[in-house]
């Protein structure tokens, strides 16, 4: 097989399909992606996004995902746009 002049770059967990489980699972534990986005794409509310977490994953990675999605994520839209405008205030604030 010859090499193509261009490398191949693999990723590590590489986004599963839309239509599985397992992406609404990536998705929920990926930062960017809101709950919002997650229902307007798959129709899952945060409820039963919760509920499929709680049966999917082990007792102690549920918990993990839980506290990162409850206290320190920006899971929710208008936490989302909160933060965001946060941080263009503090880069505004050191440009000279």
């Amino acid at each position: 097989m010859k090499k193509s002049p261009r490398p191949e770059t693999k990723t590590r967990n590489p986004e599963p399909n839309i239509r599985s489980k397992d992406w609404i699972i990536w998705a929920a534990w990926a930062d960017r992606i809101t709950f919002e986005e997650i229902r307007d794409k798959t129709g899952y509310s945060e409820n039963d996004v919760i509920k499929l977490m709680r049966n999917s994953l082990k007792p102690s990675s549920f918990k993990l995902w839980r506290k990162r999605a409850k206290c320190q994520s920006i899971k929710h839209r208008k936490k989302f746009e909160i933060s965001r405008k946060l941080i263009k205030k503090k880069v505004n604030k050191f440009e000279y």
